[in-house]
């Protein structure tokens, strides 16, 4: 079986951050082929980095178990979806003047590094139909996660007329396609949870129609009890903050908390981060540090690669495509 990426990476990442790469690569193969499951936890803007033309095909070939991200990740990839060929890109974005960061607002352009999102067609066509669902289900008395409000709205169709990728290329239209589970911590701060916020505030939307973080919480807690038996749930962490911290959280919940017993650490652990090692820094912490708060074990499998995940993530899920 032809594998250029594995032939690639075997021969000339050998040291430093690109062994480290091939490790938790390799690792994160073993950890399936011994039957474990994996999550992945995506922070920053991988949506709009496009990252989910390489997560998609991972979510297709179950090579993922379970997402945790942001809410600007959970709506930035759908907003890619349908708007794509209205993003402006500036390659000279660190040359900007204030001046021109202000003309990019007037123009309706918010500015992610070197990627503008286009206000009218990314978060305007996403709105209505959110809107819609969340009335739906007010109106029927239901109550559903952030993550499967947007599964409602992807699912029915009714975006289909705005898209303008492969939706194969569309990593929440893979997990739409299997119901893949998702925590969203934070869904608040994201532009759609703003939306939600102003439609609460003029009385239009009751807030407990959206779930919360604690519910969230208790959803991935039933997941993971329901989940970490054999060789348990390995955790690759894609930057890190909220998306990061508040899955890896449940396990010293769960046994210091809860006081259960036998509850399994994190079965593998790899972050890639550009973050130093930092006073302070969740982000910059070496994952040692993550045994003395009871999320990992001594023996787990540890793997940190300090460089660009947009980078490193498409490489080495290609890896783990290309070997498991």
């Amino acid at each position: 079986m032809n594998k250029p990426i594995t032939e690639f990476l075997e021969k000339y990442y050998l040291h430093f951050n690109a062994a480290a790469l091939v490790d938790a690569s390799k690792g994160y193969v073993a950890h399936l082929k011994d039957g474990g499951k994996m999550m992945i936890t995506l922070a920053g803007a991988m949506s709009t980095a496009e990252l989910g033309k390489i997560l998609a095909e991972m979510i297709r070939q179950d090579k993922v178990a379970i997402i945790s991200c942001t809410g600007a990740n959970l709506e930035e990839d759908v907003m890619n979806l349908v708007a794509h060929s209205h993003y402006k890109r500036v390659p000279n974005y660190r040359d900007l003047t204030p001046e021109q960061e202000r003309e990019l607002l007037d123009q309706h352009f918010n500015r992610v590094t070197d990627t503008c999102i286009p206000e009218e067609e990314a978060f305007r066509r996403l709105q209505k139909h959110l809107e819609d669902v969340w009335h739906a289900a007010e109106e029927k008395g239901e109550r559903y996660f952030p993550h499967e409000f947007l599964y409602q709205v992807v699912n029915s169709g009714v975006l289909e007329q705005y898209y303008e990728i492969d939706p194969k290329d569309s990593w929440i239209v893979a997990a739409a396609e299997k119901n893949l589970p998702i925590v969203c911590p934070g869904w608040e701060d994201s532009t759609t949870g703003n939306i939600f916020t102003s439609n609460v505030i003029k009385g239009k939307l009751n807030v407990h129609t959206v779930k919360s973080g604690i519910e969230y919480m208790i959803y991935l807690t039933e997941w993971y009890r329901a989940n970490s038996g054999g060789k348990g749930v390995g955790f690759f962490q894609i930057g890190g903050g909220i998306a990061g911290d508040f899955p890896i959280c449940v396990v010293p919940m769960m046994y210091q908390d809860l006081e259960w017993e036998d509850v399994p650490f994190w079965a593998y652990f790899c972050q890639i981060s550009d973050s130093t090692t930092s006073y302070g820094s969740y982000s910059g912490a070496v994952p040692n540090e993550k045994i003395t708060w009871g999320k990992l074990d001594v023996d787990t499998p540890k793997y940190i690669v300090e460089s660009d995940a947009t980078i490193c993530a498409p490489l080495m899920f290609t890896y783990i495509l290309e070997n498991s």
